[in-house]
Parts: C-alpha cells; structure tokens; sequence
C-alpha cells in the first residue's frame, strides 16, 4: 500500500517575509509557557535573523523587479532575492537545472537589479 501526501497549496516567500512570519510565531509560543520551541524552529528563526538583510516591503520590490525581467519567472526570483548572487558564476548556479542558458548581458542586467539591494 503506498500512502501519497497530496500537496494542497504553494507560495514562494522571501527571507524577510520568512522571518516575519517566525517572529510572530515565536512571540506565540513565548507566551505559553508550557510549549517548547522545537529545535528545528529555533534554527529557522536563527537563520532567518542572520540572512534576512530587506525588510518584507523592500524584498517585494526587489522580487517584483526581477520579474520584470524578460528570463526571470517567479519562482527563480525568489531564489535570486533571498540569495542575493554578487557575480555571474553565482547567478549561473541558480540557473543550472533550467534546460536554457543566459547571454552575458541577460546576467549583467539581473545583477544590477540585485546591486540595488546589496
């Protein structure tokens, strides 16, 4: 008997939306006395504190303005925005598994969008 786990919904967040989200819940279970932070969840919360460098309305911007770019769907912009790449072999290794390449300039105007938020 093979158990399938049916996937009901997806959204992409960044960093900064991430760490809002923990933050909130943390308070939560701060307040309760009697529930303990998993050690999983202190992690994230720790990850998020140290990479999260925008504030959830900047990091939009920032995913919206990759958008608008010709080679940039939704899901890589995410990626781009919460890894913030500083040259073209980073950039490169987020683009590795698509089945297509990008010209040298289609990198240059990804990473002066990413400049702006460095």
């Amino acid at each position: 008997m093979t158990i399938f786990k049916e996937k009901v919904s997806e959204e992409y967040l960044t960093t900064a939306e991430t760490k809002e989200i923990l933050a909130d819940l943390e308070m939560e279970r701060a307040a309760d006395e009697d529930r303990e932070m998993r050690y999983e969840l202190k992690r994230s919360i720790e990850h998020v504190n140290h990479f999260a460098m925008l504030d959830v309305e900047e990091s939009l911007e920032f995913v919206e303005q990759l958008r608008d770019l010709e080679k940039v769907d939704e899901a890589t912009a995410y990626k781009i925005a919460n890894l913030r790449p500083l040259d073209r072999d980073e950039l490169r290794a987020i683009y590795a598994q698509e089945r297509y390449s990008l010209s040298g300039e289609e990198l240059d105007d990804i990473l002066a969008v990413v400049k702006q938020y460095a």
